[in-house]
């Protein structure tokens, strides 16, 4: 169900595959604007090339960034100063989080790749008191809303990419790369699981097939 003709989605998918960005990135600063200008401890999970990583450093004294892979973990490694206080781990989300309690923990189109519930639960475990928890995650299309949303992200995608790119052809970005899974979850199934495990957590539908949770821990 779109309100786009097949022939017009087919040539913004191939506009769109000579002129990619990182959609994940489009949020890294709003991420920040849901966050104190100052706290002792960020977790980032799924931290890839490092971007968020290093962008969370500006407010914090330590950040841990963890990937299950190690490629794209010794990227970050070597894009890092070694003045930055980020810490880059292999590690698994569910399993491998570096010991202790955090301040703020982040987690961009990763949790969809995890057993959502589960993953919840134990983000908020690691969540000091006060701490913030912010998802940008990915949600499969299900309602007539998810798909007019959709429609309209892509002729905007296009123009966005086309601006990004100045027009020129340019090579996929890092961050996106990696093979991506699908997601499976609607985004009311989403906000039933979250709204049981974190109470109070704040989603949004958003642009760019994208959505949003924030949630305080009490």
């Amino acid at each position: 169900m779109t309100p786009l003709p097949p022939r017009v989605l087919r040539a913004l998918e191939r506009f769109n595959a000579a002129h990619p960005w990182d959609h994940n990135a489009h949020y890294h600063r709003w991420i920040l604007r849901q966050l104190p200008e100052h706290f002792a401890r960020a977790l980032d999970i799924g931290s890839g090339s490092g971007d968020l990583a290093r962008l969370l450093a500006t407010g914090a004294n330590e950040v841990q960034g963890i990937d299950s892979d190690p490629v794209i973990i010794s990227r970050a490694q070597r894009l890092t100063s070694p003045a930055t206080p980020v810490t880059f781990t292999v590690a698994d989300a569910l399993t491998g989080i570096p010991a202790g309690s955090y301040d703020v923990i982040t987690c961009v189109a990763t949790i969809h790749h995890l057993p959502f519930t589960e993953a919840l639960t134990v983000l908020r475990r690691h969540l000091a008191p006060g701490g913030t928890l912010v998802i940008v995650g990915l949600s499969r299309a299900q309602t007539a809303g998810d798909y007019l949303l959709g429609a309209l992200a892509s002729p905007l995608n296009a123009a966005t990419g086309w601006l990004k790119n100045k027009g020129r052809r340019a090579p996929r970005p890092v961050a996106m790369t990696a093979l991506a899974r699908p997601a499976d979850m609607s985004f009311s199934d989403i906000v039933g699981e979250a709204q049981h495990a974190l109470p109070g957590a704040r989603l949004r539908r958003r642009l760019f097939w994208r959505y949003t949770l924030v949630w305080h821990r009490p």
